[in-house]
């Protein structure tokens, strides 16, 4: 079984166990997966971090593993990784450095539900976190941060 982070079009998150790639290809060309919050069928492979632990064979150490320009997504090249940033950025309202104080607004319902982007310290981020907040790191080019909308 492989495990994938999904989305749909209207932006849930959730896992998706497949038999293989081609299993999860499959499903979602005949629209077999849906969203189990709303029930869309536009469903998209998010990035996710991948733990593997494979029994009796050794692990590469990062440094010796790590090719110039190696991603920090598993599985993801620089040019899918391109799109789902221009799709963020398009999608989302940028609130700066306000994103922890209004990610906690809309969780707990102080403000309207919307999709945010903005900019936290790890410390930030590791409470929301704890608070039940899901927060996802992207790696936003410099020249990509000053765009709003």
């Amino acid at each position: 079984m492989i495990v994938f982070d999904l989305g749909c079009e209207n932006g849930h998150r959730f896992e998706g166990w497949f038999a293989s790639s081609a299993d999860f290809e499959h499903q979602t060309g005949r629209k077999l997966v849906s969203c189990p919050l709303c029930g869309n069928s536009g469903i998209a492979r998010l990035p996710h971090a991948s733990h593997i632990r494979t029994a009796g064979k050794e692990r590469v150490p990062l440094a010796e593993s790590a090719s110039p320009g190696a991603q920090q997504y598993a599985n993801v090249g620089a040019d899918l990784m391109s799109k789902v940033i221009e799709h963020v950025i398009s999608h989302t309202e940028d609130v700066g450095t306000a994103f922890p104080e209004e990610a906690r607004k809309i969780h707990y319902r102080e403000a309207p539900e919307r999709r945010i982007r903005g900019t936290a310290s790890r410390d930030e981020v590791d409470s929301l976190r704890e608070e039940g907040i899901e927060v996802v790191a992207l790696p936003v080019p410099g020249h990509r941060l000053a765009k709003t909308h």
